[in-house]
């Protein structure tokens, strides 16, 4: 599951991004809407959502890429809060569910104060998916894991998103606690870059998230560049 940044370097070119991700080999998108306060991300994506808003770039512009991938891959869009409860959480996932969004994430919304948004989602058949970290309690893991949609997105590491030269030597504990804490699959993110570690986190997981390589190569190559990343990544999880 690439990320790939709504509106970064400009709008037309992330919704190129997309689909040069797709015909790389992509299975599902992550797909970020810019923010201004993103408590997850590193200085990467960071970066490339300061450069989108900076731009104008608007949720409507991000949920018009959602929209153009859609019907090619399913779309995962990850929003935070702020965008989703100022103007009620029903008439946000209307639009996304417009725009033919598969699901949200949404990072800094609480598993306890989620139920809202949650219901809004199964109302109009979308996963809200829920994040864990290692950090995550035992108690707290199963009540997410019993209320999750979609999939259970598996923080690999403490921190925030970014390009990392190891994977945590913890991360196989990590998985197979979240995989007994519930019933749908389970993947992972964070600080996954280069084909040898997606591989293996595949033999963990049942699915890969990669974000700030991408989205650096976006900014740095374009559409191509990216395509050929994820082509790479996709050849190793084969």
């Amino acid at each position: 599951m690439p990320y790939l940044m709504g509106g970064f370097p400009d709008v037309e070119t992330s919704g190129k991004v997309g689909a040069a991700c797709v015909e790389a080999g992509a299975d599902l998108l992550e797909l970020g809407i810019p923010f201004s306060d993103p408590l997850a991300d590193g200085p990467v994506i960071h970066a490339a959502g300061t450069h989108a808003l900076a731009a104008g770039v608007t949720p409507g512009d991000v949920l018009g890429v959602c929209e153009a991938l859609a019907d090619r891959v399913p779309v995962v869009l990850m929003v935070y809060a702020n965008l989703v409860l100022a103007g009620g959480a029903e008439a946000f996932v209307d639009r996304a569910a417009g725009a033919g969004a598969a699901g949200l994430i949404v990072p800094d919304l609480p598993h306890d104060e989620a139920g809202e948004v949650r219901a809004a989602c199964d109302a109009r058949g979308l996963a809200l998916v829920p994040l864990v970290a290692p950090t995550t309690t035992p108690e707290r893991l199963r009540e997410v894991g019993e209320d999750a949609r979609g999939f259970v997105y598996t923080v690999s590491l403490t921190g925030t998103t970014g390009e990392r030269d190891e994977l945590p030597p913890e991360l196989a504990g990590t998985v197979e606690r979240v995989r007994a804490a519930t019933t749908v699959p389970v993947a992972v993110g964070f600080g996954i870059a280069r084909a040898e570690q997606a591989r293996q986190v595949a033999e963990l997981a049942d699915g890969v998230i990669v974000g700030s390589r991408l989205v650096r190569a976006a900014g740095e190559g374009g559409p191509r560049a990216v395509g050929e990343i994820v082509a790479e990544l996709a050849a190793a999880l084969r």
